[in-house]
């Protein structure tokens, strides 16, 4: 089978994402197996657009976990056909809180600041009385502000630092010492937009000051703030943040998408420790907890395997062809 998705490959894959029978760490992998179709055939318009429709078909789910890591593929891959989609979860009363906040950060990574629409929902929403889906539609609005002023000015709005692949709900500040960023990151009367700022720049540092620097996040009032603290200590995978992470997974009365996160990061780390504190927490009375740890699992053992990739779903296609 080649690289370039053909219809059918696509088709199969997600009949196996929707497929409720296959362990939940199988269609995450099936989830990002499509992801990463989708950047090889950036340039083919009809194809990629199958692989948005075929990640979309997982809204339907009752996986609050899968769902959510739906919409961020579907921001990160940067296909504007996405946008009616997304904009749909967002606006969905009856969705989960987390998949809401995920698809308003999607709509603000896919970066289209002259859509009306998008513009719309996410100032519809930065006014939802649910905390975390006010937070990020507002931080996507600042961030699409923060992207048309920079296409007026003629300026770049691309990150030089490429260790992290991801698109960033806020660009990094300029560089500061490490000090100087900890004080943006730990200022209530700032923005978020601005420690979002604080805490990219910090984790574009990556040394272990800047690590430590990052979990003294987690003291933040914003559940929101709390979860992007997990996720960038999740791209940097240092042992200095397994202490702070074990900590804040276990107050089981904090935010489910802070937890959930704490986990997912705990299983990129991916050391004994880490496994044994996922596992404790496998029968959580929170479903996204309790799953969590399931797919932190597995990519602790991906981590530590000699697998070239995480996203293999293709063999699994393979495999049931022959």
């Amino acid at each position: 089978m080649t690289s370039i998705a053909n219809e059918t490959t696509v088709e199969k894959l997600s009949s196996m994402l929707v497929d409720t029978s296959l362990p939940l760490k199988l269609r995450f992998r099936i989830l990002f197996t499509l992801k990463s179709l989708d950047s090889q055939n950036q340039q083919q318009s009809e194809k990629t657009s199958r692989i948005v429709d075929a990640i979309s078909r997982a809204f339907a789910d009752t996986s609050a976990l899968l769902k959510h890591e739906c919409a961020y593929c579907l921001g990160q891959m940067g296909n504007k056909y996405a946008i009616e989609k997304l904009i749909h979860v967002l606006n969905d009363s009856n969705e989960d809180s987390m998949v809401r906040h995920e698809a308003g950060e999607a709509l603000g990574a896919l970066g289209c600041f002259d859509n009306q629409n998008v513009i719309d929902a996410l100032t519809k929403q930065s006014q939802n009385s649910r905390a975390e889906i006010a937070e990020t539609c507002q931080i996507a609005l600042d961030r699409l502000a923060w992207l048309r002023k920079n296409a007026s000015n003629g300026t770049s709005s691309t990150s030089t630092d490429r260790s992290f692949p991801t698109i960033d709900p806020a660009p990094p500040l300029a560089p500061k010492t490490i000090d100087e960023l900890k004080e943006i990151l730990l200022d209530e009367k700032r923005s978020l937009f601005e420690r979002y700022r604080a805490m990219f720049a910090l984790r574009n540092i990556g040394t272990d000051e800047a690590v430590l620097a990052i979990c003294e996040g987690f003291r933040a009032s914003s559940a929101l703030f709390r979860h992007e603290i997990a996720f960038v200590l999740g791209q940097l995978q240092s042992v200095c943040s397994i202490p702070a992470l074990h900590q804040q997974l276990s107050i089981l009365d904090e935010n489910y998408m802070v937890r959930h996160e704490c986990a997912e990061t705990l299983g990129s780390i991916g050391t004994d420790e880490c496994r044994r504190i996922l596992e404790t927490y496998l029968k959580d009375e929170e479903r996204v907890v309790r799953e969590s740890c399931e797919v932190a699992l597995d990519i602790s053992d991906y981590v530590n395997s000699t697998d070239f990739q995480y996203c293999n779903g293709l063999k699994l296609v393979e495999s049931e062809c022959c």
